[in-house]
Order: structure tokens, then C-alpha cells, then sequence
């Protein structure tokens, strides 16, 4: 595969949120340093974006924001800033736009601290470099990763959205041809939320807007997707591991 474009040197992780299915794990830390597999959800996030070329990345930080400024400072191989809701959570559109404040005007990648992959091939691009030589932002606002529902541990089994052969991307509840589900991570170009409220809002609302104007596309990710929201979904992702590092 070609990369077509200079790689994606920053980055968004959404971290902020309260966690509350992950109930009593939270009760006594973020769920993005619930460990699964031997590290925290949030290093594999952290890891996929410096594999992928990022060098810098905002972290939001709320629910014990200490314990995640802590952990984030001895992360080696990323300059990592704080994003600060300690006073307010901002939802993940109004988190976005606040992040966004400390970085400059590139592309970025936007991730969620909580969903990640597992079983990318070595010897590859990584789906993050994939997704960077994949958006073009003449004709996209946002390029997604996704992935197939049979690929996934701990979803919810409700489909997202539907690819054309294109990559192209349309509400599954309004065409359930080619079914995929969003996998938490995405391509952009600030500029597309420039008139974004600095209010919480959800980012879905720009999902539509992309859709609406033909520009949200996506493609499907290598490995194997893991969502862990629940204390009791996470032996079925650590045995999901297990099963992936036995083959690999």
C-alpha cells in the first residue's frame, strides 16, 4: 500500500468519560487504566498512535484526572498534553474542540481511550497508517476505521453504519447493505469543526453533517476490535488476547 500523504503527527484521545458500567472498577480509578491483557486499555491507544508516526497527543483527563496525569507523564515516545475537564466534561464533541485548542491546524487522528485492536500483522502498515494515506480530505471530512461486527469482542452486536465499495459511509438504519461498526478512531482536519459550539455536544451530530454531504467515509481495519465495558466483559477480551498471542 502507498501512503499518499505525509503522515499524521497528532492526535486527540478521549479519556474523560465517567465509566460508569465499568462500576465498582471505576469507583476507584479512570477506565482507561483498567488493565487488560497486562496494561492499561489507554496504552494501547497511546501505542497504535506512535506506531503510526503521531508525535504529539491531548489527552482529556476527568474522572480521577490524577491518577491519568500521573500515568500519562511516564508514557515514553509521545509528548502528551492535557486536555483539563476536571471542572466540566465537555461530552466528546465539546472534548474534541477543547483539545484541538493545543494543537495546531493539521490532520489529526481522534481516538477513544477505551476501544482498541489487537492482531495487526507485522511487516504492515498499521491500520493508523492506513487510515492516514486513506483520507483525502479534498473529498472527505472524516475517514473512519471500522470493522466488521464478527471481528469484534464485547460489542453490543448493533451495527454503525454501512460501506459503500468506496469506502463511503451512510447510517446502517438508513441502508443495512454492507454493515460495519464505527471502531473509535478517525481522521480529520480541524477546520471541519470550525464552527463547532465550545458547549458539550456529541460528535455524532458532525457524523451526519459529513454524511449529508457525501463526505464520511471508511475502511475496514486488520485484526481483531476489543470493547471492554463492563468488570465482567473483561476476561472475555483478556481470553480474546490470549487466544491472538497464541497464534500469532
Amino acid at each position: 500500500m502507498t501512503i499518499r500523504q505525509a503522515p499524521i503527527k497528532q492526535a486527540m484521545v478521549l479519556a474523560a468519560g465517567l465509566g460508569t458500567r465499568m462500576r465498582p472498577v471505576t469507583d476507584t480509578m479512570p477506565k482507561p487504566l483498567v488493565r487488560i491483557g497486562g496494561k492499561p486499555m489507554i496504552d494501547y491507544v497511546l501505542d497504535a498512535l506512535r506506531e503510526a508516526g503521531v508525535e504529539r497527543a491531548v489527552v482529556n483527563v476527568h474522572h480521577f484526572a490524577d491518577q491519568m496525569e500521573t500515568h500519562l507523564k511516564s508514557y515514553d515516545g509521545l509528548e502528551i498534553l492535557i486536555s483539563d475537564e476536571r471542572d466540566r466534561l465537555m461530552n466528546n464533541g465539546g472534548g474534541i474542540v477543547k483539545g484541538l485548542k493545543l494543537l495546531d491546524r493539521e490532520t489529526i487522528f481522534v481516538m477513544n481511550a477505551d476501544l482498541f485492536w489487537i492482531g495487526e500483522k507485522p511487516g504492515r502498515p498499521t491500520n493508523l497508517q492506513r487510515l492516514a494515506g486513506f483520507f483525502d480530505p479534498d473529498r472527505m471530512d472524516m475517514a473512519m476505521l471500522c470493522v466488521r461486527i464478527e471481528d469484534t469482542t464485547g460489542h453490543n452486536g448493533v451495527n454503525d453504519f454501512s460501506m459503500s465499495a468506496d469506502g463511503g459511509l451512510t447510517r446502517y438504519r438508513d441502508d443495512p447493505s454492507n454493515p460495519v461498526v464505527y471502531a473509535g478512531a478517525f481522521a480529520m482536519q480541524p477546520s471541519f469543526l470550525e464552527d463547532a459550539p465550545t458547549d458539550p455536544f456529541n460528535i455524532n451530530t458532525y457524523f451526519d453533517r459529513a454524511i449529508a454531504r457525501g463526505r464520511l467515509y471508511g475502511m475496514v481495519l486488520d485484526g481483531h476490535w476489543l470493547t471492554v465495558g463492563t468488570p465482567e466483559a473483561i476476561g472475555e477480551a483478556e481470553e480474546t488476547i490470549r487466544r491472538f498471542r497464541t497464534f500469532a
